[in-house]
């Protein structure tokens, strides 16, 4: 059962705004004297129309009137060349800003337990990183930028027109209720629809995720039309709440449009009367309607942009809950005594209520090799996540050295413990790049062809035309699931830690190489604590001890021939493994 990772609430992401806007106090205050001043130099161009039009009535000469133009076209070019700079830095500030979002949420994300990424699985995680960041990267570079210019715009330009006559705020009062109005019936709906319509998304990607993932599952149990049904209930899903929004924009926008007109026509017509009356001049009505008619551009932009801000928002507000995932560990500075692993009386569910550990207690000497066998669904897997550090216990304890494995930072964990599954992920880059994320610092190709040599990969890795310098992963070469395998455990050989965790990690190597494998392993791993967790039961014969686990309990517990002799649950595996019946 998946769960959807934690959003941050408003007030969260007005603080972490307000901390980036702190970050670049010169950048930040320097584009807005740069949009203040363009703005200002835009406002000169209805004053000097409206005085013009008033020395016309009046009567002027075409000097004048060619003085005029030569002023409009001198404060027109002033406007473009500062508001070309005013973007630039804009622009500039966003692109800091927005790599510092992402840095951060890299951050975040790579911090996050393992288990909290499991049971979110992987459509949020892969949706945050890809549709909401590329949603926010919208917002910082266009959206916030675009924003800040007709905020600032529309400020000075009401100043301008109220500065014509205290008249000309009346008719820009007429404005005001349809779009306050507006904005907070919008608002208030704008927020939650936009998250609705980014979990939807999540929901979808999740489903193809799994859909991809257990391609040949469902194609074998034949469950792809309940597969396509499912999703289609997505989309649908997703068709309603992309509907939902849509619905709140094709409500609002209208109403704005209702509050652009009236200060223009009611402007006009206000100046009108007060001009019969001999109360404002020509010059006044025609400077005041241009400065409202102008008022217009900027008001639209807020408004419409706005739209975009509530996405970014929402965006940024899924990005940063990623931050609010709680630590599912808290070092306590304690150090291990020794490198003795135990695990008392631990209970733990994946689902709260349903437990899928019993009461599991076992110890595990310095050096020792023990192998976990036992029918699937039984908690092998799920036993040795918590005994690598993976999860913590509901109940009881897992310690290395009598410290628990969740209070030690995992930088130290490793170096005590180490898991490796049959899952495994090949980096882009080279053969040497991807071993060297384990290698300690310093460490040369010597190590490197020594780790590759232990696992029998050196061979195929030779024959390469590229040796280590060969590029795979996504858009290099292709490795075969054996040759992932192998270089997922030269970086175990790598990292060197004292206690390995093996959940079946020679799965995809066929049965012969596999124990060749895992013989040149052990010889590698000597002295070494190596728990592993197999359906191939030649691991359990070349053991020191065995562990036989039963639904969610530990049934059996010693060595091979002790456990055959017993004629219990071990040996009725053994004889089936050997065709016996």
């Amino acid at each position: 059962m998946s769960t959807s990772l934690p959003v941050a609430d408003s007030r969260s992401v007005r603080r972490y705004a307000r901390d980036l806007a702190r970050r670049h106090p010169r950048m930040l205050y320097g584009a807005l004297a740069l949009h203040i001043a363009a703005a200002v130099a835009g406002l000169a161009a209805p004053r000097l129309l409206g005085e013009l039009v008033g020395a016309v009535e009046a009567g002027t000469t075409t000097a004048h009137v060619d003085r005029v133009i030569m002023l409009l076209a001198g404060f027109l070019l002033l406007q473009t060349v500062l508001t070309r700079y005013a973007r630039y830095v804009s622009q500039t500030l966003g692109e800091e800003v927005l790599a510092e979002l992402r840095e951060d949420f890299v951050e975040n994300t790579l911090a996050l337990p393992v288990g909290v990424v499991e049971s979110a699985g992987s459509g949020d995680l892969l949706t945050r990183t890809s549709r909401d960041v590329d949603q926010l990267g919208w917002s910082v570079r266009w959206a916030l930028p675009e924003w800040t210019i007709a905020l600032v715009t529309a400020v000075l330009t009401f100043a301008a027109a109220v500065s014509v006559g205290w008249w000309v705020a009346l008719p820009c009062l007429l404005g005001v209720p349809p779009l306050v109005i507006g904005l907070r019936w919008y608002l208030a709906r704008a927020k939650d629809g936009y998250l609705r319509e980014s979990a939807t998304y999540s929901q979808i990607n999740a489903r193809l995720t799994e859909t991809v993932e257990g391609a040949r599952t469902i194609e074998a149990l034949g469950l792809g039309g309940e597969r396509v049904t499912a999703i289609d209930d997505d989309i649908k899903d997703s068709y309603d709440a992309e509907r939902y929004t849509l619905h709140l924009r094709t409500v609002f926008f209208p109403s704005m449009e209702i509050s652009y007109l009236l200060p223009t026509v009611a402007t006009l017509l206000f100046g009108g009367w007060l001009y019969t009356r001999g109360d404002a001049s020509l010059a006044e009505v025609t400077a005041a309607t241009l400065y409202v008619q102008m008022l217009i551009d900027p008001v639209d932009r807020l408004v419409a942009i706005l739209d975009e801000l509530q996405m970014g928002a929402a965006s940024l507000a899924r990005l940063l809950g990623v931050a609010q995932v709680p630590d599912d560990r808290e070092a306590t500075g304690a150090q291990p005594l020794d490198e003795k692993l135990s695990a008392d009386d631990v209970r733990f569910s994946y689902v709260e209520g349903r437990d899928v550990l019993h009461g599991v207690s076992l110890d595990v000497g310095v050096g020792e090799r023990i192998a976990m066998v036992g029918p699937s669904g039984a908690g092998k897997s799920t036993l040795g996540r918590l005994l690598a550090g993976i999860h913590p216990p509901r109940a009881g304890s897992v310690t290395v050295g009598g410290v628990g494995l969740t209070e030690l930072p995992l930088s130290d964990l490793r170096g005590h413990v180490a898991l490796v599954t049959q899952e495994h992920h090949v980096f882009v880059g080279t053969i040497r790049e991807n071993l060297a994320l384990a290698a300690p610092p310093g460490a040369g190709d010597d190590s490197i062809w020594q780790a590759l040599a232990a696992v029998d990969a050196d061979e195929w890795v030779r024959a390469l035309p590229d040796g280590l310098d060969e590029v795979v992963g996504s858009g290099g070469r292709v490795l075969t699931a054996a040759q992932a395998q192998q270089v997922a455990l030269a970086r175990l050989v790598l990292a060197d830690p004292h206690t390995l965790v093996l959940d079946e990690a020679t799965s995809l190597i066929d049965p012969r190489a596999a124990r060749h494998l895992e013989r040149s392993l052990a010889a590698v791993l000597s002295g070494r604590t190596v728990i592993a967790i197999a359906h191939r039961l030649f691991s359990a014969h070349d053991a020191d001890r065995v562990a036989v686990v039963e639904d969610g309990k530990i049934a059996e517990f010693g060595s091979h021939d002790e456990l055959v002799e017993a004629r219990g649950s071990y040996a009725a595996l053994w004889d089936s493994w050997h065709g016996k019946s």
